[in-house]
């Protein structure tokens, strides 16, 4: 959602503890929205209006206490970039990744989603940034395991989940791809106006397909709504982009085959969730393919530098 240039100087002093507690804040928190997604849903909150509220509440909260702080509002050449970013990563990315969980379970959805980090390359390598070879098999070996998931698993039951996971990870590609270069606010108050912008989009389509709340939703509904706005959106977000000034940004990145296997874990935890030999051996294909596509690039980035030193 954001990029950073990480200096050796910033590395170096950056403490070993703050390290260890933003990676276990972002390895936890985002590892954990899937489950509450699921907890909201259950608990009588539409899938778009459930995203569109969340971040709504959430970007109108940063953009107020970033204005407060004097960060400059976005200006009108930035917010044109930024409608686009929420509609890709956030009505497509996070709004089909609602859709999907209302007839898949987390943690499938959270190792389908996974598979994001597959189409970024493909996207990347269309614009010209082309994979090395161990890229092309970290690709090879992720869509592999997406086959078999789609293949073997409850997802092959789930027409609508198929197809939403799928939008879901093509939309985010595509807009962390698409918003390279272009003219944007400073990263706070970049994520504020996306969540805005993408919040405003999801409440729209959620009201345009007929969304409406039946009823108020139970405790642990509510209660999984607050953890995504807090905890989810603006809490992991900014141990997020701490650790992109912090840290390299392969390891910032971890979080993207870290995430899945959380999911998992507290899904059959919380939910009971229970998943079978080939769904499980599809998901360690899938990470696999994302551990060498993350290690490939940190890879030609060291050859870069290298080369350039």
């Amino acid at each position: 959602m954001a990029s950073s240039t990480v200096s050796p100087a910033s590395v170096a002093t950056a403490p070993a503890s703050g390290v260890a507690l933003a990676l276990a804040a972002l390895y936890l928190i985002w590892g954990s929205t899937y489950l509450a997604i699921r907890f909201a849903l259950e608990g009588g909150f539409p899938p778009f209006l459930l995203g569109g509220i969340r971040f709504l509440v959430a970007g109108g909260l940063f953009y107020a206490f970033l204005r407060w702080r004097g960060v400059p509002a976005p200006r009108r050449a930035q917010w044109r970039n930024l409608l686009p970013m929420g509609f890709f990563m956030l009505l497509l990315g996070n709004g089909m990744v609602n859709l999907a969980e209302t007839t898949v379970s987390s943690g499938l959805t959270a190792v389908a989603v996974a598979s994001s980090a597959l189409w970024l390359a493909i996207f990347a390598a269309i614009r010209g940034d082309r994979p090395t070879r161990l890229e092309w098999l970290g690709l090879g070996i992720g869509f592999l395991g997406v086959l078999w998931l789609n293949a073997g698993s409850s997802l092959a039951g789930s027409p609508l989940g198929l197809v939403a996971l799928l939008v879901a990870c093509l939309g985010w590609a595509y807009g962390s791809i698409w918003s390279r270069d272009r003219d944007l606010p400073a990263p706070f108050m970049s994520a504020a106006g996306q969540m805005l912008c993408g919040g405003a989009l999801m409440v729209g389509v959620g009201l345009a397909l007929g969304e409406r709340f039946a009823q108020v939703p139970d405790a642990r509904a509510l209660a999984a709504f607050w953890y995504l706005v807090v905890l989810g959106s603006l809490g992991g977000f900014t141990a997020y982009i701490w650790l992109l000034s912090h840290v390299r940004p392969a390891l910032a990145g971890s979080y993207a085959y870290v995430n899945p296997a959380i999911a998992v874990l507290l899904g059959a935890w919380l939910a009971h969730e229970r998943f079978g030999g080939s769904e499980l051996a599809a998901m360690g294909v899938i990470l696999l393919g994302v551990v060498v596509i993350t290690f490939g690039k940190a890879l030609r980035k060291l050859v870069a530098g290298s080369d350039a030193a």
